[in-house]
């Protein structure tokens, strides 16, 4: 009853429009999207094939199976990778409200939990959000990955912490006709760990929005590991770079 309510109210008194389609937006739980774009995204967990490490789409009808390899993650440092759903329509406009509004949808909300409870097995240690640099959290104001790892946090009350992986040097935004080599090496030296003994023997979930190359995830968790983690996985909200 509340949220047909509240639905009504932000058709007529507050209406929005789609950052997608541009068609308006009839129900909170939405966002930033229509339930029609939302309904265009790609899920993952529908029986595609894909790679057993970094998540990646390698076909159409697998069986749920995840034990290929797409043969461009090999040298990756995380153990696997984790992804709600695909990087376009509905998820992408969340996604991208993100960066300039700290707030999670109620839909990217329950996606995110659903995938850490499918994910964790009861040995996570702690939930670490991949780092902002000190220019990029001035501008921003806030770290998008520390707000997702707050809320499962929150509601699993596995540890969050924010005070082990730094990112001590800024590095360019990632461009999308930049290639897998050159995206490894803007962040190769990017992060450090303080705290060190904090995460000695430990199972890392590292959270992030979205996994593009994986060259964060990647140099991220080499650091990790380096100084004492015994596994890290990734969990996004998204995965780019999935193809039909």
């Amino acid at each position: 009853m509340f949220d047909t309510l509240f639905n009504s109210l932000l058709t007529l008194v507050y209406p929005q429009q789609c950052r997608i389609c541009g068609n308006s937006i009839e129900q909170v739980a939405d966002g930033a999207a229509c339930t029609e774009c939302w309904e265009k995204v790609r899920w993952y967990g529908n029986g595609e094939l894909k790679c057993r490490k970094c998540g990646a789409y390698l076909g159409e009808s697998g069986n749920g199976r995840s034990d290929a390899q797409c043969g461009r993650c090999g040298g990756h440092f995380y153990d696997k990778a984790w992804a709600a759903g695909v990087y376009e329509h509905g998820l992408a406009a969340a996604i991208i409200q993100m960066k300039s509004d700290p707030y999670i949808s109620p839909r990217c909300r329950l996606l995110l939990l659903k995938t850490f409870l499918e994910i964790n097995d009861d040995e996570c240690s702690v939930l670490i959000p991949v780092p902002l640099s000190e220019k990029r959290m001035l501008e921003r104001g806030y770290n998008q990955a520390e707000m997702l790892a707050g809320y499962i946090s929150a509601e699993t009350r596995v540890p969050l912490r924010t005070d082990i992986l730094i990112r001590k040097q800024h590095t360019p935004m990632h461009r999308v006709s930049m290639d897998e080599r050159a995206r490894e090496l803007t962040v190769e030296k990017a992060f450090d760990v303080v705290l060190k003994r904090a995460i000695a023997g430990s199972r890392i979930i590292l959270v992030d929005d979205v996994f593009t190359s994986g060259a964060t995830a990647s140099a991220c968790s080499k650091v990790l590991k380096k100084n004492g983690s015994n596994r890290v996985d990734v969990l996004t909200l998204a995965r780019a770079g999935y193809e039909r």
